[in-house]
C-alpha cells in the first residue's frame, strides 16, 4: 500500500521518549511506524494515535536481531510504500555495577540495542529511501548526554552511545549520496520512567547521592519534531536539550 503523507518509524516507541516523539510527530500529520519488544505497550500508543486521527501500525520488535528489523521495515514498505524518517531511539542500559563486576552478557545486550540496533535500522533505512520516489529521508539517533560524559558506573551504555555519535557522522556523510540527512539528539534527564529514580538520588562523580533536576519530555518531543520537519537541504547534526539545573557542565 502506498501513501502520501510522511511516514516516520520510532524505535523503543511504546514509552518514554519514544512514546511522547511518535504522539507529536502523529499530531504533525505523520503516519507512524511503531517498534518496540512489548506488543501491549505499542498497541497502547496506537490506539492513542488513531483516537486522535492519525494512522499508526506497531510491530513489535527487537533491534538487535537482524531478521527481526528486516520484517520490521517490510511491514513498513508494505503498509506505507515508503519511509521518511527514522527516529533511532531504542536503547539499554546495563546494572550500575563496579566495572570490574560487570557481567559480558549486560555489556553486550548494551552495545547491541544501542549501537547495532541503530545500525541494523539505519541500513535498512538507506535501502528504502535511495530506492523510493521521491529519494531521501532523515535519521535523527537519540544519542543522549552520555555520548559526551560517563555517568558513575555507567561504561557500557557509555560507551554504546558514544558508538552511536560514530553512527550518526559516518551516516550523515554516506547519506549525501542519496539525499539522506541524519543528526543526533543528545538528552539529559527528561521526564520518564526512565529517570523515576533521578527524584530519589542517584550517585555523583564525587561519590555522594544527589537528587537531579528533570524536565518534561514534551520539550525532546517537540525537539525531534524541529530536527523532523526541516528540509533535506538542511539539517542539524547535534541538538542537546536538557534540564537547565541538571549536573552536567561544570566540576564534581
Amino acid at each position: 500500500m502506498t501513501t502520501a503523507i510522511s511516514v516516520a518509524l520510532v524505535t523503543g516507541a511504546g514509552s518514554g521518549i519514544g512514546r511522547a516523539c511518535a504522539v507529536a510527530l502523529a499530531g504533525r500529520g505523520y503516519g507512524l511506524v511503531l517498534a518496540g519488544r512489548r506488543r501491549e505497550r505499542l498497541d497502547a500508543v496506537a490506539a492513542e494515535i488513531a483516537a486522535a486521527g492519525g494512522l499508526a501500525l506497531a510491530v513489535p520488535t527487537d533491534v538487535a536481531d537482524a531478521a527481526a528489523v528486516d520484517a520490521l521495515f517490510a511491514a513498513t514498505k508494505e503498509r506505507f510504500g515508503r519511509l521518511d524518517l527514522l527516529f533511532n531511539n531504542a536503547g539499554a542500559g546495563a546494572p550500575p555495577v563496579p566495572l570490574e563486576d560487570l557481567d559480558p552478557a549486560a555489556w553486550r545486550r548494551a552495545l547491541e540495542t544501542c549501537a547495532t540496533g541503530t545500525f541494523l535500522c539505519t541500513q535498512q533505512a538507506f535501502r528504502m529511501m535511495k530506492d523510493q520516489d521521491p529519494r531521501g529521508g532523515r535519521i535523527i539517533n537519540n544519542g543522549s548526554i552520555s555520548a559526551h560524559a560517563p555517568r558513575p558506573r555507567s561504561i557500557a551504555y557509555t560507551a554504546a552511545k558514544h558508538a552511536v555519535t560514530g553512527i550518526t557522522r559516518s551516516t550523515a556523510l554516506d547519506g549525501r549520496a542519496y539525499d539522506i540527512a541524519c543528526g543526533q539528539i543528545d538528552i539529559g534527564n527528561a521526564e520518564t520512567e526512565m529517570t523515576a529514580r533521578m527524584a530519589k538520588g542517584v550517585p555523583q562523580a564525587h561519590g555522594a547521592l544527589a537528587v537531579e533536576d528533570r524536565m518534561d519530555v514534551a520539550h525532546v518531543a517537540d525537539a525531534v519534531v524541529y530536527m523532523a520537519g526541516l528540509p533535506l537541504d538542511a539539517n542539524v547534526l547535534f541538538l542537546t536539550v536538557m534540564a537547565t539545573k541538571m549536573p552536567f557542565v561544570g566540576r564534581g
